[in-house]
């Protein structure tokens, strides 16, 4: 892991394409914006693993659907 320290109004820019500001700071936090291709999510880190967990509830619940369909078919 980077880690830097910025300042408000500076920058940061990965692989050419995305560029990351920070817009104010205080105690409570900090404020970025974030210019990027738009081909390029970008998602908090909740809710990138809020989908996360939902994708993966949702193929384990799949797959023993496709396991149950091929045992029956075998038989």
């Amino acid at each position: 892991m980077l880690i830097l320290a910025r300042r408000p109004g500076e920058s940061i820019v990965i692989d050419g394409g995305i560029r990351i500001v920070v817009l104010a700071s205080d105690r409570g936090g900090v404020r970025l914006g974030i210019e990027a291709p738009a081909n390029v999510a970008i998602l908090r880190g909740e809710i990138a693993a809020a989908v996360a967990d939902s994708n993966r509830s949702a193929t384990a619940a799949h797959a023993g659907e496709w396991v149950a369909r091929l045992k029956t078919r075998d038989a």
